[in-house]
């Protein structure tokens, strides 16, 4: 076999075989081939967007050399190229992206969810269960927000950090299925562009000091869309800004690389030492890969010639790095001109053949649709009065070229409001195909939120606390002390991090004497850094550990509201049930003091995360029942403790480590019979005041805690109090119009409880500022008992004055 001896700026010599070179050339005119079909399907109008990875093909085929099986990519969507050369990703399953497709099947990363070359693995199989990550390399899901990949990438290189340094995680009978002594590496990716991301520099920065297996490329070429380096990063060049993280002989960092994206030799050899770094001694890397190209532009939405001059164009087109990898072949003598050009023939048709069948077989499926429908529509049109109407929709519908799922459902609404005065029975046939064909693409477009699975946290059964007569008071911190201490002990997966988590055992010593117990590598103390706190959290979770991430106090959330957001919250939905990441995120928050230690901001939470769990205990011995759930299942969650319940004396369960509570089902306090008040978390002791005053003036109220916001109250119980009272009110700390307004459209709207109302509903929120300094500072910023009280007598007044004068 002959051989390509590959001369190396770094080491030595490595030897490439001309089989493995000339597969190579095969698979970045492959990617490039795609890339421009890509685009002529979307001016072609066939799909909608498109961005794509030309002009980074040599670059990523060097990368998959060594991207091994259980090995991860978080990257952006540039990675076309490696995706294609680690088999996550087929030419009709590129097409199928470009064209929406969602059959799961033909587009396996997100069924049609995502735009193209958002690229997605799946870990899960159909019933919601862990696959093997070790049999096949592993893409997290993408997503658009430049740089909102980065976070994560401390969590994934963190849980191979875990598996090799945990004993316990290697004795466990499943650990096979996530890692091999931790042998996994990390590649991240990332444009020079997004390099000026806070994103990105939290992430280098927690990845340093956790000396994780990460290999970060960044693909440099010298634009952000239209703004050229010199706005972007200082200095011009991200590879000098970054040198100050270069490890050497006494300070641990990360080895640094510069490599052109069109030199094979030494690309092969720069990613061949980063893995050595990165998979034998857990030491990470940044690649900065300069002078790249981007054939198209930045996407479909826009001609790169408008920002860039001719000269820039010309030395694109001179140092694009497929034309580079050809002429290297050429001067080698590893084939000829007319090998070359086969290869390349061979490319364009495979990839037209691929567009071809992906594109019927779009078509198809929605075609399928119309089977039994046209038939029916035929036999309604020749007994209506609007004939000829109904027959120009039908004709529409059959002769479209780019038929879409939508045209099916407004042919028929359009054909239900022509008929809308003419009985016929054959409409109720087509109403029944309506709404099966409404339900079928609700399950394409909108399922897979949150799990369904037997993990699901909404399936754990109910345990609730058990007290002797004995049983003893104590403060709220130790009940949750004691609880942590016992989930730590029996889930050897299970590992808490965060702001003084450690040593401190939290700043209200939740997790006081655990670390000194299990050890840093259970309970660990993190930087400032709430973001990749989220992230760290986010990547373990993914490769099947139990991460508990804390952010200090609730108002700092805002930090990751991002990350949160656009990766965490959307994950299950974005993969239609292909990744999933069971992280638990720890806060405390409500009333304490001033503007940034008092946060309720649970309607920006609540109205950003859909898709993670919101959880609002009113003590710690709810909070832990909360915590044991989640523990024994596979969903997110934040758990909002209450600021001031850590002192407070509760009575200590005799089944603490046993307690479950159930998701969406909220605890009555208190039964009463005239008005129902609906809260939750701190301002159920406020509301318990109030109702104190209330009795003595013979008002008797029921009170609600919904314990958990997402999901909420799921068994309507709140509608069955206001069928008893007829009267509500929703109390809570929030700004007004925010969460109060959410449990009111929950309860009167969704659920229907409007039709049960004697009185107008009232909410009773916090000011719109946020809360002052000092207990004052709390009394006129947040609702107070004698808020409540007043409130409650007024609209009893209201309904009978003479029992209930007015006071004022």
């Amino acid at each position: 076999m002959s051989k390509v001896i590959v001369n190396n700026v770094i080491e030595g010599k490595n030897m490439v075989s001309t089989e493995e070179v000339l597969r190579d050339y095969a698979l970045v005119c492959q990617s490039r081939e795609l890339s421009l079909q890509g685009r002529k399907e979307v001016f072609s109008g066939r799909a909608k967007f498109g961005i794509f990875g030309d002009g980074k093909e040599v670059t990523q085929v060097a990368m998959a050399k060594v991207f091994k099986n259980g090995d991860f990519r978080s990257g952006y969507y540039r990675d076309q190229t490696l995706v294609l050369a680690v088999g996550g990703l087929t030419e009709e399953e590129f097409f199928a992206q470009i064209y929406a497709h969602t059959d799961v099947e033909k587009e396996p990363a997100s069924a049609g969810r995502l735009m193209n070359n958002h690229f997605s693995t799946r870990l899960l199989d159909e019933n919601g269960e862990w696959m093997s990550q070790m049999e096949r390399r592993n893409s997290v899901c993408d997503i658009s927000c430049t740089a909102g990949q980065m976070p994560r990438i401390a969590g994934l290189g963190y849980a191979s950090y875990l598996y090799r340094n945990n004993k316990k995680l290697q004795e466990l009978p499943n650990t096979h299925k996530f890692s091999n002594n931790g042998n996994e590496v990390v590649w991240g990716t990332i444009g020079n562009a997004s390099t000026s991301e806070g994103h990105f520099w939290e992430t280098i920065n927690a990845v340093g000091v956790l000396q994780l297996p990460v290999v970060i490329s960044i693909w440099d070429d010298e634009y952000g869309i239209s703004v050229p380096n010199k706005y972007h990063t200082t200095k011009s060049d991200i590879y000098k800004v970054l040198m100050g993280f270069q490890a050497n002989d006494t300070e641990k960092g990360f080895q640094l690389f510069q490599v052109k994206g069109w030199d094979y030799e030494n690309l092969i050899q720069v990613y061949k030492k980063a893995e050595d770094f990165a998979r034998k001694q857990h030491i990470p890397s940044i690649i900065h890969v300069s002078e790249l190209t981007q054939p198209q532009g930045h996407s479909t939405s826009g001609a790169h010639e408008r920002y860039k001059d001719a000269q820039r164009l010309q030395w694109e087109k001179e140092y694009d790095c497929n034309k580079k990898f050809k002429e290297w072949i050429l001067e080698h003598k590893i084939a000829s001109e007319q090998q070359l050009l086969a290869i390349e023939k061979k490319a364009k048709e495979s990839v037209y053949e691929s567009k071809n069948k992906a594109w019927n077989n779009y078509l198809n499926d929605i075609k399928k649709d119309t089977t039994d429908l046209i038939p029916l529509i035929h036999t309604i049109a020749n007994q209506s009065s609007h004939k000829e109407q109904i027959l120009t929709l039908l004709e529409a519908l059959q002769n479209s070229s780019s038929l879409e799922k939508k045209d099916i459902i407004r042919t028929l609404k359009s054909i239900f409001y022509i008929t809308s005065h003419e009985a016929m029975e054959e409409k109720t046939t087509l109403k029944k195909y309506q709404e099966q064909l409404l339900q079928k693409y609700n399950e394409q477009y909108s399922s897979h939120l949150y799990s369904n699975s037997k993990t699901s946290a909404t399936s754990v059964k109910e345990v609730p606390p058990e007290y002797s007569p004995d049983s003893e008071m104590v403060d709220g911190r130790t009940i949750l002390q004691k609880n942590f201490d016992k989930a730590l002990e029996r889930e050897p997966r299970l590992f808490i991090i965060g702001e003084d988590v450690g040593m401190l055992g939290d700043v209200n010593q939740g997790l006081a004497g655990l670390q000194k117990k299990y050890g840093e590598i259970r309970v660990t103390d993190t930087g400032i850094r709430e973001t990749t706190i989220i992230g760290q959290g986010i990547g373990a979770a993914i490769r099947g550990l139990k991460p508990i991430t804390e952010i200090q106090y609730l108002d700092y959330i805002m930090f990751a509201i991002q990350t949160l957001s656009d990766d965490l919250a959307c994950l299950h939905y974005r993969t239609r049930g292909g990744q999933k990441a069971p992280l638990i995120i720890r806060s405390r928050g409500h009333r304490l003091e001033g503007v940034w230690h008092s946060g309720s901001p649970m309607s920006v939470i609540m109205n950003s995360l859909r898709g993670i769990y919101l959880i609002v205990p009113r003590n710690m011995t709810r909070a832990v029942g909360f915590y044991n759930t989640l523990i024994q299942s596979e969903d997110p969650a934040i758990v909002v403790e209450c600021l001031n319940g850590y002192r407070l004396k509760e009575k200590l369960p005799t089944n603490l480590e046993n307690i479950t509570l159930p998701l969406g089902i909220p605890d009555i306090i208190k039964e009463g019979n005239d008005i129902t008040i609906v809260t939750y978390g701190a301002m159920c002791k406020i509301v318990e005041e109030a109702d104190a005053l209330l009795q003595k003036h013979n008002i008797s109220a029921e009170i609600i805690d919904i314990q958990t916001l997402l999901p909420f109250d799921i068994q309507h119980r709140i509608v069955q109090s206001l069928q008893k009272t007829n009267k509500i009110i929703f109390a809570d700390e929030d700004v007004p119009g925010g969460t109060s307004a959410f449990m009111m459209q929950q309860v009167l709207e969704v659920q229907g409880g409007y039709q049960f109302l004697d009185a107008p509903p009232a909410t009773i929120t916090a000011k719109e500022h946020r809360p002052a300094y000092a207990s004052d500072g709390d009394y006129f910023s947040k609702p107070n008992a004698e808020m409540i009280f007043e409130k409650v007598y007024s609209i009893m007044s209201e309904t009978n004055p003479i029992k209930y004068p007015p006071i004022f």
